[in-house]
């Protein structure tokens, strides 16, 4: 990517490289669900028996080009948590049920997502897809390099903020928090990866990813950990902090 200190301009890859990358996401989705049928099963019948509604929750986000599609989660809150709230969750929600609590803690909410890697709307590494109300504060620049991606189960932001919710949690504004703390942040990860575009990079990304889930912690090697210290948000003045 050439940028001028006003702009950055979307990376366009090659065609091998884009190609490769769609290999790598077919195979690794097609592999994930069939490995993970039985634990979906389990988690579905748990779902179940914990609160009443559909195993799977499906919410609109904003695609590669702009385009809409539907998201697949496990089910982690309360049927019609839509229309009670906001399109964010803090660590304290009331909207989320005794299951959703651990499946959010553990990240296995996400797994669905697979489906959508497999059917083309997202990756496996790439910026995490954001909800249409969220996606219209970034300026023009920011919103052609979003959109020049498929958005990703994991990448260097979704990482870093493994633990948001409990960051937001913080703030007596989360709305406000997200727009203007951590959105900016995030998408600094965001350029990073359009730069790094890859099936290396993208390897490298979803071992960091499966290691951090299972030890707790980010590899060095990544070159993330180091920039933890960026999540020292500000309280708003209401907080008193």
């Amino acid at each position: 990517m050439r940028s001028s200190p006003d702009r950055v301009i979307p990376v366009r890859p090659s065609r091998v490289t884009m190609a490769a990358k769609r290999v790598l996401d077919i195979v690794g989705a097609a592999l994930g669900l069939s490995v993970l049928l039985p634990l979906f099963i389990i988690i579905a019948i748990i779902i179940k028996l914990d609160s009443p509604g559909p195993v799977l929750f499906r919410q609109e986000r904003v695609g590669r080009g702009g385009r809409l599609f539907r998201i697949f989660k496990f089910r982690s809150m309360v049927v019609g948590a839509n229309s009670a709230g906001t399109a964010l969750t803090v660590r304290a929600d009331r909207r989320i049920t005794r299951v959703g609590i651990f499946l959010r803690r553990t990240k296995l909410d996400e797994l669905p997502q697979l489906i959508n890697v497999l059917i083309g709307d997202m990756s496996i590494v790439g910026p995490r897809p954001e909800v249409p109300q969220f996606m219209k504060f970034y300026t023009p620049d920011q919103h052609a390099i979003m959109v020049s991606m498929r958005p990703g189960m994991t990448d260097y932001a979704a990482i870093i903020f493994r633990d948001e919710s409990l960051l937001l949690d913080q703030h007596s504004d989360p709305v406000e928090t997200y727009r203007h703390q951590i959105m900016p942040l995030k998408f600094t990860y965001y350029e990073r990866y359009s730069r790094e575009i890859g099936v290396v990079s993208d390897l490298r990304i979803i071992i960091a990813t499966v290691l951090l889930l299972i030890a707790g912690r980010v590899p060095q090697w990544l070159g993330v950990e180091y920039d933890m210290g960026a999540l020292t948000l500000r309280h708003d003045a209401k907080s008193g902090a």
